[in-house]
Order: C-alpha cells, then structure tokens, then sequence
C-alpha cells in the first residue's frame, strides 16, 4: 500500500492511497462468498451461487462495488494507524480508479484536531486584582445583614411611599369594560420596583389604608398580551395593607441572631475577615481568567467546522436545560422570541468558536508543561458520576466510556496547568499576597453543565486526551463515509 500525505485547508489531511491489484482481487473472493451467503438465489444452497449467478440476479457491477467498499474501508483504518492520524469525523472518500486487474487508487479527506501554535503563555504583563476591603465595604456589608433580618410593620400616620410593602386590589376597564386579567382581590407588591405596568405603582404614592386611587395608565407597546400593547386602560385600586421595613438595631439580640459576637467590632472583624478570604478566591479566578485569555489571543489555530458544529450542539443543550429549569420549552420559548433553531445556532456560533480555541489552546500547553493526571483520579470522577447521575443512563454510560473518560481526563489537565501557571507566577513574586481557593477541593468535573450536554449528545472533546491506543479506538469507532466514485 502506498499512502502519500499532504495538508489540507481546515485542518485536514489529503491522503492519496494506492493499492496493488491482488488486494482487489483478495477483495473480490471475499465479497463474492460475502453476497452468496446473504442472497438466495433459486437452485443454490446458501453461499454457493457462482459471481456470474449473483451478478445476473443482483446486477453488474455488484461485487466490484462490495468488494471496493470494504477494501477501501479496510486500507484507510491500515493508513491511519500507518500515519498516527487521530480523525474527528468520517472521512471523505473518492474513488480514483477501481479496475478489476489494475491498482486501487481513492483519496480520503480526514478532518484532524488542529495544530496549536503557541506565543507567550507565560511572561503575562499583569498581576492578580484584589478588591481592597475597607470600612465603607465592611458597613455595607453590616446594613445588608441588618435589611436581612429587618421586620415588617404596619403603616398608620403617612401614606405610602417607594419601599412600602403594599397588598392592593384593583379593576382594570376598557371602555367601561373589565378585561381579561384586569382585576384581582389581593395583590402583594412593593412600591417603586415597578413589577406591574411601568408608572402604575407611582399613581399608589401617598395613598393611605383603605383610600382607593383612580388613574388611566397606557400598556407598553412590547406588552407581552398582544391584545393590550399600547392600549389605554382605567385602573381602580384600593390599597388594603401597607407596611414598611424596619431594620433592627444592632444590639445584643441582633449580635446574637448573627452568631457569638460580644460586640460590634467583633461583628465587624468577622465580616473583614470573610470578605478578603473572597477577595482573595475571586482575585484568583480573575487571575486564571486572564492567563487563559491571554494564551489564547496569542495563539494561532485554524478551527475545523466539524469542532465548531459540535460546540454548537453542546452549548444549545446546556440552554435546553436551562429553559427546563426555569419551567419553559424550548418550543415556547422559540414561539415567544420568534425564533427558529437555525437562529439560535447563528447565535451561538461565535461563542462555540472561541470555546473550542480555548480548550485546544490550554490541552497545548498542558501538553508543553507535561501536565498529567493519574487514572485514580479519573476512576475518582467516574465514581462521583455514578453517584451524581445514578437515575440517569445515558449519563452513567458516557461517563463510563473512554469518550467520557477522556472529556474528565482533559478537563482536569486544562484546569491543573493553569493553576500551576498561577503558582509559579506567585513563587516568583513572594512579595504578593497568597491566593488560596476558599475550599480545598476543586469542584467535580462531572458536576457541571457543560459535562451534562457533552454526555447528553456523546460529544468528544476538541482537546481530547485518549486512553491506550487512540488510533486503534478512533479508527474502530469512525468508519469512511460512503465512498464517491471520481
């Protein structure tokens, strides 16, 4: 077999690959006993019809197609275990020529993951950005915990005012005529939040207990009632609570009900205390977010569309689940924005691109660092995932899998070299403050959406790391596409 190998646009391999005669002619005996056992043909037992039978009773032509498509299916696993080409998709096969007693020559397009080119990863010009902690912070921390534990009580001597916690009941007309949804009993709002009818709220400004207010208000043009949008209506409403937020004052009781403080100042260094531990946290993952970035402009790589359609469908199934969590379908949702699904992968096109940049960016440079990760860890993941998604099959099995294996195994190096860069960053400035996570433990990789979509839809990883033998499993798993005769 002579294999010749040359680059093509998109991050793919042309491979022009000839084949001697015998190995067609090897084919054909195989195809022959191959069709004569799956035909029945009068007048012969199963897998004894002769190919001039078989041709004459399935047609010309036949057995040279099935054995050319088996031969060639066969050559081009051979040529990529040959070349230590890792596809991410079926090929693209044409067929040159295929004679009985000549040479088999097809070519195979093999889309392949990108090469990274690196700049600087490492001499990044900037430094970790920590929030500074100072009194003003430390009180308003202080007056949230006060509104927090604040009570509610009844408003007597004033009328109402933004910030009231009111329940109203109103009727809505049109034309003298009670609408649809117009008019309710009991209604619990809170003025100056603008949660009805924008401007509705400030007609109930210094309306007392029991005073009831008549105004016209216009429905805004984008009303989500179509029936109502820019229409005038006339509202009665009668305001039948009004309370307002009382904040405690801070003393004993209040120290209490927050923990054992004895004073104010205890109070006040605890919270000091926990707000520059998160300063410190989210000064590192600002920091980790920087050096990405900054890896990644620096970079040059030519995306595959293949990696960016994949992409695509991972991230329209983490808004999926999204919508699901918030009670809406997708169809509802689509039908509301008047969008289509063709729509919402244009949307997420340009972010699915830089996703896949990323992650083949940062599988570079942990390949560069030697970044590693034991299989205990992994088989760790693996253990979190079955107890995770122990209702779930389909995610138990993608998890189980070397395709999920594999998402874990280059999720956990992408996250490891980077904190190894934000270590050695600090190793070399002891003069900057220690940037420890808030929690010892890093979250699980199996414990997030982008791993639910990558199981939902058995995506693989752009900057996969597999297991063994990655040649033998992806030329098992990834057969041609149906060839194209030139």
């Amino acid at each position: 077999m002579q294999i010749n190998r040359t680059p093509a646009p998109k991050s793919s391999i042309l491979l022009e690959i000839e084949l001697p005669a015998e190995r067609l002619d090897t084919a054909i005996g195989h195809a022959v006993r191959a069709l004569a056992r799956r035909t029945r043909v009068p007048g012969f037992r199963p897998g004894k019809a002769p190919r001039p039978v078989l041709e004459r009773h399935l047609g010309p032509g036949v057995v040279l197609d099935e054995a050319v498509e088996h031969l060639v299916q066969d050559a081009y696993r051979e040529a990529l275990v040959s070349e230590d080409i890792l596809p991410l998709t079926n090929a693209d096969v044409e067929i040159v020529t295929a004679e009985e007693g000549q040479p088999v020559v097809f070519k195979a397009t093999v889309q392949v993951r990108p090469e990274v080119t690196l700049g600087d990863y490492r001499e990044f010009p900037f430094a970790p950005d920590i929030e500074t902690i100072d009194d003003a912070r430390v009180d308003q921390v202080v007056e949230q915990l006060r509104d927090q534990n604040a009570s509610l009580a009844a408003v007597e001597d004033r009328g109402a005012k933004d910030g009231d916690y009111a329940v109203v009941s109103f009727i809505g007309t049109r034309d003298g005529e009670p609408f649809e949804g117009g008019s309710t009993e009991r209604m619990p709002i809170i003025l100056g939040q603008e949660r009805l009818i924008p401007g509705f709220e400030q007609h109930l400004l210094g309306a007392k207990v029991d005073d009831t207010v008549e105004f016209d208000i216009t429905f805004p043009e984008d009303y989500g009632e179509p029936s109502l949008a820019g229409q005038v209506a006339h509202f009665s409403v009668t305001v039948k609570e009004l309370r307002e937020k009382v904040l405690p004052e801070v003393d004993d009781d209040f120290l209490a009900s927050l923990g054992e403080f004895g004073s104010l100042d205890e109070l006040r260094t605890d919270v000091r205390t926990r707000l520059e531990a998160n300063a410190l946290d989210r000064a590192r993952h600002g920091f980790s977010d920087r050096i990405i970035q900054y890896a990644v402009d620096n970079a040059t790589v030519e995306l595959p569309d293949v990696l960016i359609d994949q992409e695509v469908e991972v991230m329209h199934d983490e808004f999926r689940a999204t919508l699901a969590r918030q009670g809406l379908t997708e169809e509802a949702y689509l039908k509301a924005v008047e969008k289509t699904t063709d729509d919402m992968h244009g949307e997420f096109r340009p972010d699915a691109g830089r996703r896949v940049k990323t992650l083949l960016v940062l599988s570079r440079v942990a390949d560069i660092e030697g970044t590693k990760v034991a299989e205990m860890d992994i088989e760790a993941e693996v253990a979190q995932g079955r107890a995770r998604y122990a209702d779930d099959p389909k995610l138990l099995e993608y998890f189980d899998s070397e395709r999920g294996r594999s998402f874990i195994r280059s999720t956990l190096r992408r996250s490891r070299v980077v904190e190894a860069l934000i270590d050695g960053w600090l190793a070399t400035h002891p003069e900057h403050p220690a940037l420890p996570h808030l929690e010892d433990a890093p979250p699980s990789v199996v414990a997030n959406e982008q791993a639910q979509a990558n199981a939902s839809i058995g995506a693989t990883d752009p900057g996969s790391v597999l297991a063994d033998d990655p040649i033998e499993v992806a030329a098992d798993a990834l057969p041609v596409d149906e060839p194209a005769t030139a």
